[in-house]
């Protein structure tokens, strides 16, 4: 565990396993530990797996709102400058794959291979969290009930068989009570998201890119991976049939294992 000062924040991470150098950014309300071990530990047999908190979010510094999508991947810039790695393998996603776009926008030096999962690109194609399933979300922050809240954030971001399963609901619960996001922290984000649109430069990205998603995603639907995916030059589309928005938690070896077969065939390149 440690931290590193970036600009007026410091952002926590962590750094744990030996290999090719990923780092791993996290969606809106996520810390690191939104992960789940399953997932972080398949990758650790590869790879240097660094995951962190954003401004705001976790063990990472407060901050204020006012932040784009565009400065948190400044952040993550930074961040790998702190770590000593010039470049290195980015996985991003939800709310972190937007950060993880335009980290490869702005920063493709960076970016050795790149990993979009359940994510969106913005523009007048894309398609944000339904009315429906916004107003559930909003209803439980605003009851001030925890308990509620975590309920409904577990059931809108799987599919409805993985929701059943308690013991699967009980760990998420863990990690979310262990470290949990406050409002002005989530609503800092939901401003960020608002104002981010990379959809006219997608093409521009040079980094050998995968893009994941569920095809039950509740969150951000998976018409937004396919118009991703034919966006950006010979980026690899693959859809989880039945998966929602977690996709990493409910299919944690299948996930890193198609994370780990794109980063090292590129690394091997």
């Amino acid at each position: 565990m440690a931290s590193a000062t970036i600009g007026d924040h410091e952002l926590f991470y962590e750094r744990t396993g030996r290999g090719e150098p990923l780092l791993l950014i996290m969606g809106m309300s996520g810390t690191h530990l939104t992960w789940g071990e399953p997932f972080l530990e398949a990758l650790r047999r590869d790879f240097d797996v660094v995951v962190y908190d954003h401004r705001g979010i976790g063990r990472s510094s407060a901050a204020q709102a006012g932040y784009s999508i565009a400065d948190l991947a400044d952040d993550a810039a930074e961040l790998l400058g702190v770590l000593g790695w010039e470049s290195a393998h980015v996985v991003g996603i939800s709310m972190g794959g937007m950060v993880a776009q335009q980290l490869a926008l702005r920063h493709p030096e960076r970016v050795r291979t790149l990993t979009l999962g359940c994510t969106y690109a913005g523009g007048p194609r894309a398609a944000l969290t339904g009315p429906e399933v916004l107003e559930r979300l909003q209803s439980s922050w605003g009851a001030g009930d925890r308990e509620r809240a975590i309920r409904t954030g577990w059931e809108v971001n799987v599919s409805p068989g993985f929701a059943a399963d308690d013991a699967q609901f009980a760990e998420f619960r863990r990690v979310a009570m262990e470290l949990p996001a406050n409002l002005p922290a989530i609503f800092a984000q939901m401003e960020a998201i608002a104002g981010h649109d990379t959809s006219p430069r997608l093409k521009d990205i040079s980094a050998a890119t995968l893009v994941i998603h569920g095809s039950e995603d509740q969150m951000l639907p998976v018409a937004n991976a396919r118009l991703i995916a034919e966006a950006i030059p010979d980026a690899r589309l693959e859809v989880f049939e039945g998966v929602g928005h977690l996709f990493f938690w409910e299919e944690p070896e299948r996930s890193a294992a198609l994370v780990r077969e794109h980063a090292l065939a590129h690394a091997r390149a």
